[in-house]
């Protein structure tokens, strides 16, 4: 027995064992190794294809923050234009309102101070005729004897009903 040069009996036993495995292995392990290969090979391309998708879909989302940012921005200078505008015309009405009621009061203490005056004014009137009647009746009182005694008379009434005037206008 030679190892570089086989015996007939061993080749042909070699080769029937080898044929026999072969069948084997062509019929039920080389289709379980093709179905593993080819489920692992479907398994990675839609694994591929899925993180494709993914990787689109991370791009359409991108975008559309951004955009959904940029739409964010554009109304929060919208608001801030219409606060800052809302914000003019509280404190134009309030400006309005406070000259207007500024223009009221002044309207009405004018009034106050004509009603007061035209008051004093008819205490003053009032006042001169009531010491022009008291004059009148004290001259008439009195008997006057001479022209000299009726000036003295009068220069004095005179005289106290204007320092009367004057006390009162000072008080």
């Amino acid at each position: 027995m030679n190892l570089i040069t086989p015996d007939s009996g061993l080749l042909f036993w070699m080769v029937l064992i080898f044929g026999l495995v072969l069948f084997i292995l062509a019929k039920w392990g080389f289709p379980a190794i093709t179905s593993a290969i080819e489920k692992r090979n479907t398994h990675i391309a839609e694994s591929l294809r899925m993180a494709a998708e993914a990787e689109s879909r991370m791009a359409r989302l991108g975008a559309e923050q951004a955009k959904l940012i940029e739409q964010t921005k554009t109304e929060q200078g919208k608001m801030l234009k219409e606060a800052a505008r809302t914000r003019d015309e509280i404190l134009a009405k309030a400006r309005e309102d406070a000259e207007a009621q500024t223009a009221r009061m002044i309207a009405q203490a004018k009034a106050e101070i004509d009603a007061e005056r035209e008051g004093m004014m008819r205490d003053v009137r009032r006042q001169v005729a009531t010491l022009s009647v008291e004059v009148a009746e004290k001259v008439l009182r009195k008997t006057l004897s001479s022209d000299s005694e009726q000036v003295a008379l009068i220069d004095r009434l005179v005289d106290e009903s204007a320092s009367a005037d004057i006390k009162k206008e000072v008080n």
